[in-house]
Formats: C-alpha cells, structure tokens, sequence
C-alpha cells in the first residue's frame, strides 16, 4: 500500500511497538512483563526499546514461567497497575491457563465490580511463518469458551495500533492476539495522527458485496480479500467481513450483511470441530435462517495437531479452498431453487 500524504509505511509489528510506548508514556501504571520482552526486544522485537527508554522496571524479563508471568500480572492490576503480558508463542500460553481462567476471567464477577482486572495478555498465533509444533497454533476457541474475556484480533496494520491501545485501556482483561503472519505486512501509517479506528466489539465491512458473505479475522483476512478479488471473474461479488473482535461479537453488523446476501462462508485457521466457526454458523442460522439461500460453509484449519512446516499450505485455509466454498454456495442455492418443500428452496 502506498502510504498517504504526511504518512510513513510501518508494518504491524513497528505498530504493536509504537502501541505499547504511547501506552507506558502517557501512563505509568502500564508495565510490560515476559519472556525476552526487554533486552532482546521479544522474539518477534514488538518491545524493542521499551526497557532502554522506560526502565527495566516497566519492562521486565521473567523466568520461562507463564503461570508465573500471569499469575504476577493479577497482583500488579490488584494493586492499581495495567500490566501487558506477552506470550512468547501460542501455545506457550497453555501453562498459565488455570491462572487465566481460575483469576483473570473471574476476579471482577468475584468481587461484584469492585476489583478491575485490566490486565492484556499478548498472544502470536496462526501459521503461515513455516514453524513448528507449539509455535503455530490457534488457540482462540480456549479464550472464547471462557466467560470473562474479551478476545481481540487485528487484521491490518492500524487495528493493530488502535486495538491494541483499546485493550490497555480496557478495566477488563483482554486476550490480544496477535497474526505472527502479518507481522510483517505493511500500511500507510502516522504514528503521531493514527487513523481512527472502531473499539473492541465492533466488526469491519472490508469489502462490500452482494453474493456472499466472507466472514473472518487475524490471519485469513487477506486471504479472504485476495478470494473475493479472484471471484470477480465467476461474476461474484463477495463481501467481506473482518471481525477484529471474537468477543464481544458484533452479531449485528454480520447478520446485517448476511440477511443482504442470503449465504456465507466462514473462514479462519483454527479447527474446524469446537473452533469458533461453529458458534458463529449457529449464531447466523438462529438470527438469519428466512434469509438463508444455503447453509453457513466453514473453511478451517483441520482437525488435527498443527502439522510441519512443508504441510502447512494443505492445512491452512487458502484462496482456493475459499472459493470451492463458494462455489459449493452457488450451487446449492441453484439445486435447491427448483426442490419441493418448505417454500424457502430448501428440501424439507
């Protein structure tokens, strides 16, 4: 993208740092605690700089402890303190679960308000980097089973800057993952005027369209624009819906547009089975089942163990796999035009 007049291109990455040190300037209660998080700068660098400019006080190397990590970060925001936690890797994450779900989801329900919990703890996640194993997965189905969180994802270089922003700001704990994929990808940006963007629970029309409806998030949006581009040559017209935010859920802007198009596809890298596709394909047929041309398709990751490295194009979803979906879409509403049955072209 070709950065704007008064802009300079960054990628996300440069954006999540520059997040992070608008947030500690402008307050200091919000300290950033991890593995490798000062000097190193984290594995991926989003905190480089921080500990050289605000003290390894405020950005502070842990033990290889996520339990620990998180569980530290409940008595710093007990104490009045923002603390942002960083996750090395994804699945590096699954350690400090009882402490996410037993304190962190809990502890302001537990206290009827009286305790805030603003704690963001900071995941990569998704493939598409040729890792491994522990440094590939998509987790986010383990946040969203979990009352109490709100779970956030950016799909462009100033959701990240922005939601990042919301979710320090946030008394509630945020679970912020982060694409490892579109780490790198580059946008217009101003780090001292940064574009406007909508808060935590509001979901983004990235493309409009009248066909179908692409709904996705993190990682699988730019898969999901570059198959809305190529489905221009079967004469459809793909719309394409970036969540930004699992929970809360902007059910509205995404039944809206199905209602509009009368089909969807819902695609992310997570597994299919128990992965948030199916909570959102019932979701849609509960609020938009009259206006259904054919069933909600998912396109997901399988159901499997992230695979190696040389797998991974088979596994994670792609452009073609997309457009098979909808093609799947197309031809059920034309089989289903001419069936007997209900009075909606469905056969029963």
């Amino acid at each position: 993208m070709t950065a704007a007049v008064g802009q300079q291109s960054a990628t996300m990455a440069q954006a999540l740092n520059r997040a992070l040190r608008d947030a500690m300037a402008e307050d200091p209660a919000v300290h950033v605690l991890g593995e490798d998080v000062g000097a190193l700068g984290g594995v991926f660098r989003i905190t480089d700089g921080l500990a050289k400019e605000f003290g390894e006080d405020r950005c502070t190397d842990t033990p290889l402890a996520e339990a620990g990590i998180l569980g530290s970060a409940v008595g710093m925001a007990m104490y009045g303190l923002r603390p942002v936690v960083e996750m090395q890797f994804d699945a590096f994450a699954y350690p400090a679960l009882e402490q996410l779900v037993s304190h962190v989801a809990k502890m302001r329900n537990r206290t009827r308000g009286a305790l805030p919990m603003p704690v963001t703890v900071r995941v990569p996640y998704g493939g598409g980097i040729g890792g491994v194993e522990h440094h590939s997965d998509s987790s986010e189905a383990l946040y969203l089973a979990t009352p109490g969180l709100q779970v956030v994802t950016p799909g462009t270089v100033a959701d990240a800057y922005g939601l990042l922003r919301a979710a320090i700001a946030s008394d509630d704990p945020v679970i912020f993952l982060e694409p490892k994929r579109l780490y790198w990808s580059k946008a217009a940006f101003s780090p001292e005027q940064p574009e406007p963007v909508p808060g935590i629970g509001t979901a983004v029309v990235r493309r409009p369209g009248s066909s179908a409806t692409l709904i996705t998030y993190g990682p699988s949006l730019p898969v999901c624009l570059e198959a809305a581009e190529a489905a221009t040559a079967e004469g459809w017209d793909l719309e394409v819906i970036d969540l930004r935010s699992l929970m809360p859920l902007d059910e509205e802007t995404v039944c809206a547009s199905v209602r509009r198009t009368g089909r969807a596809v819902i695609v992310h890298e997570a597994s299919g089975f128990g992965g948030p596709g199916g909570e959102l394909a019932a979701r849609i047929g509960e609020r938009c089942f009259h206006y259904l041309q054919a069933p909600v398709l998912r396109v997901t990751g399988f159901d499997i163990p992230y695979p190696p490295p040389m797998l991974e194009k088979h596994h994670l979803p792609g452009v073609d796999r997309v457009l098979d979906a909808v093609a799947r879409l197309q031809w059920e509403s034309e089989w289903t035009e001419g069936s007997e049955g209900s009075g909606r072209g469905w056969p029963w």
